[in-house]
């Protein structure tokens, strides 16, 4: 995989802050600040802080320019600014907070467009890109998490989202797998670094992610009253928040209803159930005799190929789960352009190399494994993105419909902790 040339970064920086004002429009002064929660950011700061991680990487770590307002650093950093306190920064208003975002992208992309070659800059916004991808997908689920109304970024209904449900488990054979990305991938991030051999044994995953009537099944059946079936953590987790089903959904009339944003909607049966944490994946896993996959596992059977005779894994490995194409709309639910997710049995051209369907888009799939760094692991430039995480939360794969499809890939990982059910997150299981 090459690194893109400077003129497509300028269109990837240019896309991904369209998408960013996309996502805060119709929002007045009181919803872009919200209510202090530990799971979103005020978004009026977070878009600032976007904008800064350009500037900050770009512009001034490596290019050496001064920061296009001195109070930047005491505004949108990360690191030192504690999440609790950015409700309280004298934060610029929407108008010069946009003019400082616009001013650092253009500044940006002056340097692409006109400057020498230079890797290095290239790599830093790439990284810039992708940061602001995944603040997008944060945006994203803040309007939800604070019932705004939905964003724009939907396309009208495609009837290939409704294909009903996808039942039965692919079989996987065992051998040997080379987890994680190698050097020929491109630009990774530094907790996928780099590949190196696992064993695998021979496992059945489901071919499909678990189900809105599926989850229900277990609601319908007491599943968030019997304490057999979760974790310690996990119960007690229960407990304090006092769920009785997934948080976003309720019982109407004629049957279970979810808030999509900020309207109450039917819920939508052979959709993959989303809103969920880990802890309640593992109850449902124990309620229906069946456990998560390892990541070891998933990446298998995302990225693996069967070997000539079928009983063990040939020496190969494709970046996305239909081969090395890019993803579009035919293969996977991304992008936002379904504001939620499709049909557990939709976009069969995106099946993997054994059969099993939506490995990426949809839905972040939990898995069992703690996130953690691979062999030789170095943190990259942004030392914070992994390391403080290790050991702290749990890895998901395979991206949700809110993910950017230029941003996701076999290898990703992402990370959160058991009890975010406020995500874009859903399962698939294993045979115990």
């Amino acid at each position: 995989m090459h690194m893109p040339e400077p003129r497509e970064l300028i269109a990837q920086i240019d896309d991904a802050r369209a998408r960013t004002l996309t996502l805060i429009e119709g929002l007045d002064a009181k919803q872009l600040m919200g209510p202090r929660l530990p799971t979103v950011n005020p978004l009026r700061w977070e878009i600032g802080h976007a904008a800064y991680f350009h500037e900050y990487w770009v512009l001034r770590q490596h290019l050496g320019e001064a920061p296009g307002r001195p109070d930047v650093d005491h505004l949108y950093d990360s690191i030192n600014i504690h999440h609790d306190t950015r409700w309280d920064l004298p934060l610029p208003p929407l108008e010069a907070t946009l003019a400082y975002m616009d001013g650092v992208r253009e500044r940006v992309c002056h340097h692409l467009e006109h400057d020498e070659p230079d890797p290095r800059r290239d790599y830093l916004a790439q990284y810039a890109v992708f940061h602001e991808d995944m603040h997008t997908e944060a945006f994203t689920y803040t309007r939800q998490t604070l019932g705004y109304p939905p964003p724009a970024t939907g396309v009208t209904a495609d009837p290939a989202w409704s294909a009903g449900g996808l039942d039965g488990d692919a079989e996987i054979p065992g051998g040997t797998f080379l987890l994680g990305a190698s050097q020929d991938d491109g630009f990774v991030f530094d907790n996928e670094k780099w590949a190196h051999p696992v064993a695998v044994a021979p496992f059945r995953i489901a071919r499909a992610a678990v189900s809105n009537t599926e989850f229900a099944d277990f609601v319908e059946d007491g599943g968030y009253g019997r304490p057999e079936l979760w974790d310690e953590e996990g119960w007690a987790w229960r407990s304090v928040a006092g769920l009785e089903h997934p948080v976003y959904w309720r019982r109407g009339d004629d049957g279970w209803e979810w808030r999509h944003f900020d309207r109450w909607e039917p819920l939508p049966a052979h959709a993959a159930v989303i809103h969920v944490s880990w802890y309640e994946a593992r109850a449902w896993c124990r309620w229906a005799g069946r456990r998560l996959p390892t990541e070891v596992e998933w990446e298998v059977a995302a990225a693996g190929e069967p070997g000539a005779d079928g009983t063990t894994l040939a020496p190969v490995k494709r970046r996305f789960p239909w081969g090395d194409a890019p993803p579009d709309p035919t293969r996977a639910n991304l992008d936002g352009r379904a504001l939620g997710t499709v049909d557990v049995g939709a976009l069969p051209a995106g099946d993997s190399a054994f059969g099993c369907r939506q490995m990426i888009g949809n839905a972040w799939e939990w898995t069992d494994t703690p996130f953690g760094p691979y062999p030789g692991f170095t943190p990259d430039m942004y030392r914070d993105y992994s390391m403080p995480l290790f050991g702290q939360t749990r890895v998901l794969r395979g991206g949700g419909w809110a993910t950017r499809s230029r941003l996701i890939r076999n290898t990703w990982r992402n990370y959160y902790g058991p009890d975010r059910n406020d995500v874009f997150a859903g399962f698939r299981t294993c045979a115990a």
